[in-house]
């Protein structure tokens, strides 16, 4: 099974970097997209390695788009069936740039939006060693039924979605955030008046503070 591939960044501080933080973009996007928010959060996790792997499949209508998973049915179950298939992916990925940057893999944070947050939620909970961090942006949780009995790790996370979201309705992280809690894990939520499907200010700043937390959190534990 090979690794994903898609463009890195960092650390800003150089040499070895002691935090890799995955950004896991949207359906119909790529790793291209999500990578320019790099520079931004450097400034909060300077010796973090930045990676935003392409997705595995290419997305109908889309030319140079990618997916994580097929949205054409979106019943529950072919929506399980393909996280189901995807997260191997990324968990050789996630794999594979560890080992190459000499990472523990408990120093790794996962960030995605919209489909990307999905599969964050998705492949971090259900990891046997914990990763330091989920940071979810306009996403859901898929499979929520089956946490209680799949869950395996509780890395802090924090859920961040615009209250206008069209695309994924913002009641997808509020009841994430409901399940979540219920299952012990470390929750936050923030939810941004007026803010369609998309990342503003308001959720960059949120995510640098958490990165930055997780960082100190992590050196404080060495």
């Amino acid at each position: 099974m090979a690794a994903l591939e898609g463009p890195h960044w960092g650390p800003k501080a150089g040499g070895a970097p002691k935090l890799i933080v995955f950004l896991l973009h949207g359906y119909g996007a790529d790793g291209n997209d999500l990578i320019d928010l790099a520079p931004h959060w450097a400034q909060s996790v300077p010796e973090a390695l930045f990676v935003a792997p392409h997705a595995p499949h290419p997305c109908p209508g889309a030319p140079y788009g990618r997916q994580w998973f097929s949205l054409e049915d979106r019943r529950p179950a072919p929506l399980l069936a393909g996280i189901r298939t995807a997260r191997p992916l990324l968990d050789e990925t996630i794999a594979a740039e560890c080992a190459a940057a000499g990472v523990p893999e408990d120093k790794v944070v996962l960030m995605g939006f919209s489909q990307g947050a999905m599969m964050s939620l998705f492949t971090g909970l259900r990891r046997e060693r914990a990763l330091a961090g989920i940071l979810a942006f306009s996403g859901r949780l898929i499979g929520e039924e089956l946490l209680a009995a799949e869950i395996r790790s509780r890395p802090p996370v924090l859920l961040v979605h615009g209250e206008a979201d069209e695309v994924v309705p913002m009641a997808g992280s509020r009841a994430a955030e409901a399940a979540l809690e219920a299952a012990g894990v470390p929750v936050e939520g923030l939810y941004v008046p007026r803010l369609g499907h998309g990342i503003d200010d308001i959720g960059l700043s949120a995510g640098g503070l958490f990165l930055q937390r997780v960082a100190a959190e992590l050196a404080s534990s060495v």
